[in-house]
């Protein structure tokens, strides 16, 4: 069986230049993955000039249509989004209308284009909101076709108000969301390999034009 791909849309507002509090929890997701090998890449969203719309490509240097690509090759996808106001970021939410924008593509079997793609999501902030930032973004990939395994979440959130970040923090030690990654991880690992051996049939549920 060839190797599984792991891609990360990292949706920090920050670009590389600056450490991101949920790249950091992202990786130790990565590390599990490595152990099974297999390959992920990071993409920070910030980084990329991605218009708002849903269109698959919005003209005048959008940079989406890239990201897309990867996103087709890609057997398992985890979103990652920082907390603000107690809500996934805005360039989480451009970047599911993006996705949301090529939803009517298909695969060769006339299903969505996302079928057989397993989706995660991973979280940090230093205020509530984790469970709803993923219930918004897992419900938003499964109703495009993203398949959802159980405890596909891994959060981590500091104290109310400001204060340290995940990093600052040593959110890396926190038992709680290491059993969570490593949930997150195994459980989004072993439906790719089921789906990549056994895809969904498409009887039922192909798309019409």
């Amino acid at each position: 069986m060839a190797a599984l791909k792991a891609l990360f849309l990292n949706a920090s507002l920050k670009n590389s230049d600056e450490p991101s509090n949920t790249e950091g929890l992202a990786q130790e997701v990565i590390e599990h993955y490595s152990k099974e090998g297999i390959k992920s890449e990071v993409i920070r969203l910030a980084d990329y000039q991605i218009p708002y719309g849903i269109e698959k490509d919005m003209g005048d240097g959008d940079e989406w249509p890239k990201i897309f690509d990867k996103v087709k090759e890609a057997d398992i996808v985890i979103f990652s989004s920082p907390i603000w106001l107690g809500e996934k970021s805005s360039l989480a939410t451009v970047a599911m209308e993006r996705l949301n924008g090529s939803s009517g593509e298909t695969n060769e079997k006339g299903q969505a284009i996302y079928y057989n793609k397993v989706a995660g999501v991973v979280i940090t902030g230093n205020e509530d909101g984790a469970k709803h930032v993923a219930s918004s973004l897992l419900y938003g990939l499964s109703h495009l076709g993203f398949v959802i395994p159980p405890n596909a979440d891994a959060y981590w959130v500091g104290e109310a108000g400001p204060g340290p970040s995940y990093l600052e923090e040593g959110g890396q030690e926190n038992e709680f969301t290491k059993k969570h990654v490593e949930m997150l991880a195994y459980n989004t690992m072993h439906l790719a390999k089921i789906f990549k051996e056994h895809p969904i049939p498409a009887q039922g549920n192909v798309v019409e034009d």
